[in-house]
């Protein structure tokens, strides 16, 4: 058993390896992750301490079809995320928004009865290619959730680090306390718990938590950050403070982030995809852009609409 939460993107379970192949993928012809030699997770412990020098990540979803069941959620859905942007999905609830940020980095296989169609490329590798490993796409694309999900007992020292364990990497004391000052300055948390790294992560407020788990995200070196609503639960302060820590991590990892919030997503990014579901029909995107055009002269009239709160 594990204190992981459920909904942690670097978890690695055992159910993992057999989500990995899932029948959504047969047509494909299947086929197992390689797993990972010991070699290979000593040969990337140096690299996660190191990877000053690698380029920013562009993310290439095509065609993405998804269904819970028999229901389909989503239909033909292609964006392409610019490396070192942000790029917001915004649209009413149910429009799948959720659905598909989870599918970008291989969460939406642990929902029992998902499956999806298409292809999630990474600097134009399918990250659901037969050889692709699981935890490599976890690793490389991370996650930040809606609700905070710390390891309330574990130290907010431990918090940060855990995503190595997690992924089998190996680090000397003095590296791990590089790293833990940097992902901690990173994600705008550093002089606030400086001096309290061995207390429990579950005693920081809303906001720090939220922060602490960016921090934990990036202790792992990912190449893309998704955020999904990370400041829907925060008080404005709270919520200024990830604004601008976004700001700052957009310069070395590309981010996409859901938002109910026309205000943040006109604020925090640099093109937007405009989700929506009619009448009970699958979620598509009605219109994607720059974000100063998908506000100011959209194409779409329902785009207009719905960035002007007339419905929604």
């Amino acid at each position: 058993m594990t204190d992981q939460p459920d909904n942690d993107a670097t978890a690695i379970r055992p159910a993992d390896q057999k989500a990995s192949v899932l029948p959504w993928r047969a047509w494909r012809g299947g086929g197992s992750p390689a797993a990972a030699s010991p070699s290979d997770v000593d040969a990337t412990a140096v690299a996660y301490a190191t990877r000053s020098d690698v380029p920013l990540a562009e993310l290439d979803a095509r065609d993405i079809t998804a269904w819970f069941g028999d229901h389909m959620v989503l239909e033909q859905v292609s964006l392409t995320m610019r490396a070192g942007e942000v790029t917001a999905l915004i649209g009413p609830s149910g429009c799948g928004k959720s659905t598909f940020l989870r599918i970008l980095n291989r969460m939406h296989q642990l929902v029992p009865g998902a499956a999806m169609a298409g292809e999630v490329l990474l600097d134009g590798i399918d990250i659901y290619d037969p050889s692709q490993r699981l935890t490599e796409a976890r690793r490389q694309i991370g996650m930040v959730f809606q609700k905070p999900n710390p390891f309330p007992a574990m130290s907010i020292y431990d918090n940060v680090l855990s995503g190595l364990k997690l992924t089998g990497v190996k680090a000397s004391r003095a590296n791990k306390d590089d790293l833990v000052q940097e992902c901690l300055i990173k994600a705008g948390l550093w002089r606030e718990v400086h001096d309290r790294l061995r207390q429990p992560g579950g005693a920081l407020s809303g906001g720090q938590q939220q922060r602490l788990c960016i921090a934990r995200s990036l202790a792992v070196r990912p190449r893309v950050l998704l955020m999904d609503e990370p400041c829907s639960a925060l008080d404005p302060t709270s919520t200024r403070v990830i604004e601008e820590t976004m700001a700052d991590l957009v310069k070395e990892v590309t981010i996409v982030i859901v938002t109910h919030n026309m205000q943040q997503a006109q604020r925090v990014s640099d093109q937007c995809a405009f989700f929506l579901a009619e009448q009970g029909q699958p979620g598509y995107i009605v219109e994607h852009g720059l974000t100063e055009t998908m506000f100011d002269s959209p194409e779409d009239p329902r785009t207009s609409d719905y960035v002007n709160g007339r419905f929604g």
